[in-house]
């Protein structure tokens, strides 16, 4: 952080600005890059993008009553990515403070992030140290995000008005960005990590050889995937426990190993088809320290075999709580259509446990030992959503991952794809999604050659599609398309019979996790609880059993005030006001007051962005 110096830096740097030629009076950064170069930059940025992201938006909710934006850039400093409160960032997207802009010391003279990029340590800029006038109003903090050699890959930058700041807010920056240096590193860690035992994976299956292990009395250990391929296409079980099973002549070569005469065989394979006969040699390795005997059977070559899985769903039907007739209903449907090969849409409101559903259904169909991946088709940025999607090749743009990387439809292939916030799909990837829905064939970006997927769809949303495509904002043909077997989650406040038990649930759960005693809840907050609508469903009862477990108690206006004004908004709906628009726009009033207009709030229960919020706003001429 500057410390000493900081008066000399200042004016040091002005100085500097003076010989690069920018000009208190200039508006826009001298350098500011087309679309098609910002793309490659975003491309070759994706990993720090998708790590800061997260922790960007938890920034922003701690300072939701303030006007403050974001800034991601990269190491030389040009915006890859901005968040913040509509009118602030405004302000900056009219001064070309925008994604593909620079804001280096030479393009735009002293600020933060141009004291970052020249000191290597954090910053913060305020007022009439900027070099550029537009800059006055506001205070700047930006601190590096580093690699594990120390090196600057990217700059988060944190801006607000010169009243709204103060000591905590530099605090918060520099947290934030040493969180997302420590994530990133850890996760070059893990794909170092892993790229280690892929190798020595890789070199095991890759010997042209078939080779299986064993103690000395014949107990199977372990095999290679050339083995797997040999045996497996000659009708051969190699699950069974012992080499004797394997082999017609065992009981001789366990006699040879033993007494050391002979360590290559012609041997018999025991199998329900032909006769097989293979070159077999067989080694033993002794370990003095377990004083063990383990034997090493080499056979030969065979070709090789790629079975590549990936993905994990860890819920199963057992794990819904619900006696509710209706819900009960809903997942026997559920179960009945698993083993479908047409695609799912499961619809319900946000926190109603969509995703649980979908994990279920993977788990309880005939994929179960298929990958299940997930993809959040509202959390990837859109211009990284094609290659999350379907992957790319190698060179397909700056910074790609030699060898290229599979997308996420090559990694579900045999299994299932779940996409979670389908409504939230850009038009333009709908259309490059519906191939894929009504064909089974995607192809690489970068890439001409299309390949055949076998994945089952399941969509997830808590929009109403059918409104979103009477808007426009969703194409007809994919809506039908995903619409082939429909599951809805009724809402918590559907399923009053529910509401206790899985308070009981959540209750055992959460005491086991935190290592306290199971609490017994008031008469006078289960009653309310049974009474209150749940706008965040099951996950914010869940929230809520946490609150209790952890503090023993609830603010009783948690429970009051949301209903009154829950209440009287929907009464006070006329029926001759019942449009879709006239709807949309109450219900976007009722849940403002809800949440005391904060947008973060209100957005995450809507189940939209902030930005389409906003825009919805603007559209209703809603005041806030």
């Amino acid at each position: 952080m500057i410390k000493a110096g900081y008066k000399s830096y200042i004016e040091t740097s002005h100085e500097r600005c003076k010989k690069f030629g920018i000009k208190p009076e200039q508006i826009y950064s001298k350098k500011i890059i087309s679309d098609m170069e910002l793309q490659n930059r975003i491309n070759s940025n994706r990993n720090l993008i998708l790590c800061a992201v997260p922790y960007m938006e938890k920034l922003m909710s701690f300072v939701q009553e303030f006007n403050f934006f974001i800034l991601l850039t990269d190491m030389e400093g040009c915006i890859l990515n901005a968040i913040g409160d509509k009118e602030i960032l405004s302000q900056a997207f009219s001064i070309k403070m925008i994604p593909g802009a620079f804001m280096n010391e030479e393009s735009i003279g002293t600020n933060a992030i141009s004291s970052v990029i020249n000191t290597n340590e954090p910053a913060c800029i305020c007022g009439k140290e900027h070099f550029i006038n537009k800059y006055y109003k506001w205070t700047c903090y930006a601190s590096p995000i580093k690699d594990n050699t120390n090196k600057i890959i990217g700059i988060l930058n944190f801006t607000g008005y010169n009243e709204n700041v103060n000591s905590h807010t530099f605090g918060m920056v520099i947290s934030a960005s040493d969180v997302i240096s420590e994530k990133l590193k850890r996760k070059s860690y893990c794909i170092k990590h892993d790229t280690d035992n892929k190798y020595k994976k890789t070199v095991f299956n890759s010997i042209p050889l078939a080779i299986i292990t064993s103690d000395i009395d014949g107990k199977i250990g372990i095999y290679n995937k050339k083995a797997s391929e040999m045996f497996e296409n000659n009708n051969v079980n190699l699950e069974v426990s012992e080499m004797k099973y394997l082999l017609k002549d065992w009981d001789k070569i366990k006699n040879d190993i033993y007494s050391g005469k002979n360590f290559s065989w012609k041997v018999n394979i025991i199998t329900s088809g032909n006769k097989l006969q293979f070159q077999l040699t067989a080694n033993p390795i002794y370990n003095s320290k377990q004083n063990t005997i383990e034997i090493i059977y080499v056979f030969q070559k065979i070709k090789t075999i790629n079975k590549n899985k990936s993905g994990q769903a860890y819920y199963t039907f057992d794990k819904i709580v619900g006696q509710d007739a209706n819900f009960i209903k809903v997942v026997e449907y559920a179960k009945k259509i698993a083993n479908s090969k047409s695609t799912i849409l499961i619809m319900g409101e946000s926190g109603t446990g969509k995703e649980l559903f979908a994990q279920s259904i993977h788990n309880y169909s005939n994929r179960v030992d298929g990958p299940f991946v997930a993809l959040n088709c509202g959390a990837i940025p859109k211009q990284l959503i094609e290659s999350e999607l379907f992957g790319y090749e190698d060179g397909s743009f700056t910074g790609a991952k030699k060898g290229g990387n599979p997308g996420k439809f090559e990694l579900a292939n045999g299994g299932t794809i779940m996409l979670d916030e389908i409504g939230e799909m850009p038009l333009d990837m709908q259309t490059k999604l519906l191939r894929v829905v009504q064909e089974g064939i995607i192809t690489r970006i970068g890439g001409s050659k299309p390949m055949s997927v076998d994945v089952r769809i399941i969509a997830v949303t808590n929009r109403d599609l059918k409104i979103e495509v009477e808007l426009g904002r969703f194409r007809k043909d994919l809506y039908y398309r995903l619409n082939v077997l429909p599951i809805y989650l009724p809402p918590l406040r559907e399923r009053k019979s529910d509401i206790l038990p899985i308070i009981k649930y959540f209750i055992n759960k959460i005491s086991k996790k935190s290592d306290k005693k199971n609490i017994e809840i008031p008469e006078k907050y289960l009653k309310k609880m049974m009474n209150y609508k749940w706008p965040g469903n099951v996950r914010e009862l869940e929230n809520l059993v946490n609150l209790l477990v952890n503090t023993n108690s609830i603010p009783l206006e948690y429970f009051g005030k949301q209903k009154i004004d829950e209440n009287n908004n929907i009464l006070n709906i006329k029926k001759k006001y019942l449009s879709l628009e006239y709807v949309e726009k109450e219900h976007i009033v009722k849940t403002l007051k809800i949440f005391n207009n904060n947008i973060t709030h209100s957005a995450k229960a809507l189940g939209i962005r902030r930005n389409t919020l906003y825009n919805k706003i603007k559209k209703y001429n809603i005041k806030i």
